[in-house]
């Protein structure tokens, strides 16, 4: 009953019966925590001893006990396993299956299923297992085992079994309890002993996952297996032509199946865009995507790492049993726990074997005193009546001897030696019993010596271990660093993007309205409008902007190269400013105003540059009494660019008629500097790794591979780059390599010396000849120094030669086979020096002046000086120089002239700042090229 119960609320009546009544209090609480303690000790968490869950063990301690070197049926070890603990039969044959498929603890025969197709096993009646080598040599001992009784008292079975290895990190482990779960990642076997002999050196180990899987892995969160990591692991996907990818490795906890269904998935929603897609799958990974006519191959990679389980994150929780309590711990601390219980269990091993080779040279000194003094003929002793009289004889003729024994003479060991027959005491040979004694004795000099000496025997313990087992075993997964795929960038456009101007509506469902273009459905929008303000909102069914739409398009965030270019009027002063901007990034559904904000405040010419480009408008004004010019041309190219929050310069303070694009402009920014990033194996131009150079229209990337093969990419950063690469530059047409390569049908070392011909974009072409056998051995620029180690006479004495290579051979074609590098056979060819190596290393940019940082951050000199400063100016312009002069400096300073050289100015307010009308492009190459106009200011030459 709730003690919240008032007697005096109960009826008299009842209360006679209360008696008979048990309270609730605690019973939930006592039972549920009876619960929860079972389930996490019991089933779904792994001991940290020996890495198994009790389900594990109990299969494992079976095998053992079934052991006879034949296959058992599955079936069988089930049905014997259930007598240690009533697991269900289906229960049981999952985890066998599992500890089968780990390819580690049991050799399987017939079929196991497959973890990487998702197969389920053939019926436990079809199936065989039994322990592995591996498994006998590591799991079990009985002598360091420690027994508790079976449910039922009628067995016994292992409390935890004595694994000298770190099997919970080498299979993994994953489970869910009461209130908690864990989830322990698979890792190499190899590397896990390598770790643990670290460990017994006194390092920390730095352990990360390896999945049976294969694929890639990006552990730079692994936080070292802890709660609050997380490992992201992707497909390995290979480019086999531009129409065609194969996936040849798969994520850790996918199957084939479920890849392809989130591959097809995404097709249908239009993320992707393939044509068909084949699962040819048998003994490795290999499922076939054929892409769509026009489809980007490496775009379609990202995106199926992006919208697709191509890449999975996975989560890892590190939670094990430890002294009858759950414990989160790192895999390298456990990794260390592992190690030390190893080594403990080393110790145990020795000390039971010592004890038992101590007993036997006991007993056989007791058996050879007894023989050789004839204590079994002495009369006293033949005459004994009974046990007791025995043992009073013997221990009186042992008397003298017994200094010799290492521990005291038990009855049970009288009772052993008068239990010999009189056979083997007449045989005994005195000879063969010293031999073996000093076998025995040498055996205990080299167990105690292992004793003294248990770290290194240890460490002697997995090196055994890596050797005999170790084959085979090698890393899976390749551990990369990925670049985070931005979706939007990937997304295919799968939507078509409408407008109604008038109105203010955007959309993908206004289908009778005017087509923008296509766009994905995960795109942002930007929109401008006629009164100066812009917003940026999600692509939608349909959704309101404001009225009056001049411009709208897929906004990319952080875009710098798009510019904006713009002439408005003001509502209030009627003035009309122009000018340049980009939006790099804005909040979602807010609206910003580009103009100075007044009411009625127009947009009188817009437009949008994908590449900075700046076109040149005719301006025609209204007639006015003042004006004798009615028309000017403008030119973009000559104003800065700046934020979307800049007033911009005044272009006239007259009315405007109209404006007309009287021609287009070319792009006003500088190329595109590009960097190569090894790590991530992607281009980037956020100055990350290789520095490629200023990419601008139809510049090309070279990369050749390590098998003689080269291609000329753009320099699109979505576009991917084999492992095998062995250089990556920009593309010089006219650039000088030279070659060293191995003829595979002549057998001889040729060189040759040539440029990279011109070839259409993602097309492989191979530099060296295409017969079997052939090879790439060395590639350099320029003329570089090799050594060659070549065998000559019929000793085949080898012989060392510096070559320079330019003046072996001269430049050829491309597809010239050479000339030989030498007469005699080639041991080796190293590279000494390339003629370009040390340029490379060496930053060719002249140092940066004061006034290039100041040109850089968007100012200039002539922008902070004052008006009453000129002669301060022309000082220090006409200073001569004490040091020699640096290389042409190229400054431009945004100033816009006035459209009528009457208009003025208007003063700018404190809070404005002064706007700069004049562009002055002047070139410093000499103190004495400075020329100043008449009132002492810098002048136009």
């Amino acid at each position: 009953m709730s003690e919240d119960l008032n007697q005096n609320d109960i009826p008299e009546s009842n209360k006679q019966k209360l008696h008979n009544v048990t309270s609730l209090d605690g019973l939930y609480e006592n039972w549920f925590l009876d619960y929860a303690s079972y389930v996490i000790l019991d089933r779904a968490v792994p001991h940290i001893n020996d890495g198994l869950k009790p389900v594990q063990r109990r299969i494992l301690h079976s095998l053992k006990e079934m052991d006879d070197g034949r296959f058992n049926k599955a079936a069988n070890v089930i049905g014997n396993t259930m007598k240690y603990h009533p697991h269900g039969d289906a229960s049981i044959g999952d985890a066998m299956v599992q500890i089968g498929q780990k390819n580690l603890l049991i050799d399987c025969q017939g079929n196991w299923g497959d973890p990487v197709t998702g197969d389920s096993a053939a019926a436990p009646r079809y199936i065989e297992a039994r322990l592995s080598k591996f498994a006998l040599d590591v799991v079990f001992n009985a002598d360091t085992t420690v027994w508790q009784a079976s449910y039922d008292g009628r067995n016994k079975e292992p409390i935890t079994l004595p694994v000298k290895f770190p099997l919970l990190l080498a299979q993994g482990a994953e489970g869910i309890a009461v209130g908690l779960a864990t989830k322990i990642l698979p890792h190499n076997f190899i590397e896990l002993i390598d770790a643990s002999i670290a460990v017994l050196k006194g390092e920390r180990p730095n352990l990360l996952p390896d999945f049976p899987t294969g694929g890639m892995a990006d552990a730079s969160l692994y936080n070292e297996g802890q709660r609050g990591g997380k490992i992201r692991v992707r497909a390995k996907i290979v480019e086999r032509d531009k129409k065609t990818l194969a996936i040849t490795e798969i994520p850790f906890s996918t199957t084939t199946g479920s890849l392809i269904d989130s591959v097809i998935s995404a097709n249908d929603k239009g993320k992707i865009k393939i044509k068909k897609i084949e699962d040819n799958t048998a003994q490795h990974v290999e499922i076939m995507i054929h892409l769509a006519p026009g489809i980007s191959p490496d775009v379609t990679i990202d995106a199926l790492y992006a919208f697709t389980d191509c890449e999975v994150s996975i989560s890892p929780n590190t939670c094990v049993i430890q002294n009858d309590k759950p414990r989160f711990m790192s895999v390298n601390d456990m990794l260390s726990e592992s190690t030390f219980f190893t080594k403990e269990l080393l110790k145990q091993e020795l000390e039971i074997r010592l004890k038992e080779l101590m007993e036997r040279i006991f007993f056989s000194s007791l058996l050879k005193i007894f023989i050789q003094e004839g204590m079994y003929k002495n009369p006293e002793y033949e005459n004994s009546g009974n046990f007791e009289a025995v043992l009073e004889v013997l221990n009186r003729l042992f008397e003298p001897f017994f200094p010799q024994f290492y521990r005291e003479i038990l009855p049970e060991d009288y009772k052993k030696l008068i239990d010999k027959p009189m056979s083997s005491i007449t045989r005994f040979d005195v000879k063969k019993a010293d031999e073996l004694m000093k076998t025995l004795e040498n055996e205990i000099k080299q167990v105690k010596h292992h004793l003294k000496h248990l770290t290194d025997y240890t460490i002697a313990w997995f090196e055994k271990l890596k050797e005999k087992y170790g084959k085979d075993r090698e890393r899976k997964t390749e551990l990369r660093t990925f670049d985070k795929v931005e979706a939007a960038q990937v997304a295919l456009a799968n939507v078509k993007l409408y407008v109604n101007r008038e109105d203010g509506f955007i959309g993908s469902g206004l289908k009778k309205d005017e087509l923008v273009g296509d766009c994905s459905d995960i795109d942002e929008i930007i929109v401008f409008r006629a009164d100066g303000r812009c917003m940026i909102t999600k692509v939608q069914d349909k959704v309101f902007v404001g009225k009056e739409i001049i411009h709208v398009a897929v906004f990319k965030k952080n875009d710098e190269r798009t510019v904006y270019n713009m002439i408005y009027k003001d509502g209030t002063s009627g003035i009309s400013y122009i000018k340049r901007f980009s939006v790099v990034g804005v909040t979602r559904d807010k609206e910003y105003d580009l103009t100075k904000g007044t009411k009625g405040t127009r947009v009188l010419y817009f437009s949008a540059n994908p590449n900075g480009e700046a076109e040149v408008v005719n301006v025609q004004l209204k007639p006015h009494s003042k004006l004798k010019k009615l028309q000017f041309d403008e030119d973009f190219a000559v104003l800065a660019i700046k934020g979307r929050g800049s007033m911009g310069n005044i272009i006239t303070k007259y009315p405007v008629k109209k404006i007309l694009l009287k021609s287009k402009g070319v792009s006003t920014l500088a190329g595109r500097k590009i960097w190569y990033d090894d790590i991530l194996k992607r281009l980037n131009a956020d100055s990350r790794g290789k520095y490629l150079g200023e990419f601008d229209g139809d510049d090309r990337i070279l990369n050749v591979l390590s098998s003689g093969v080269y291609e000329l990419t753009s320099f699109d950063l979505n576009n991917h780059f084999d492992d095998k690469m062995i250089l990556i530059e920009k593309y010089d047409p006219k650039k000088v390599y030279s070659v060293i390569h191995l003829d595979g049908k002549s057998k001889n070392y040729m060189v040759k010396r040539f440029s990279f011909e011109h070839v259409a974009l993602g097309k492989q072409v191979s530099i060296i000849s295409e017969e079997a056998g052939s090879k790439l051995i060395l590639m350099a620029k320029e003329s570089p120094l090799v050594s060659v180690v070549q065998l000559k006479g019929k000793e085949q004495t080898p012989e060392t030669l510096e070559i320079n290579l330019a003046e072996l051979i001269d430049v050829k074609g491309m597809k010239a086979m050479g000339n030989r590098l030498s007469q005699f056979p080639v041991k080796s060819v190293e590279l000494i020096a390339d003629s370009e190596s040390a340029d490379e290393s060496v930053d060719t940019e002249e140092p940066e002046t004061e006034l290039d940082k100041e040109i850089d951050a968007g100012e200039s000199v002539v922008d902070q000086l004052s008006d009453d400063e000129p002669e301060q100016v022309e000082k220090e312009i006409t200073q001569p120089q004490a040091k020699p002069q640096t290389p042409t400096i190229q400054p431009t300073v945004s100033k816009q002239e006035p459209a009528e050289p009457e208009a003025k100015e208007p003063e700018p307010s404190e809070d404005q700042p002064k706007e700069v009308h004049k562009k002055v492009d002047f070139e410093i190459t000499n103190p004495d090229d400075i020329q100043l106009d008449d009132k002492g200011q810098l002048g136009l030459f």
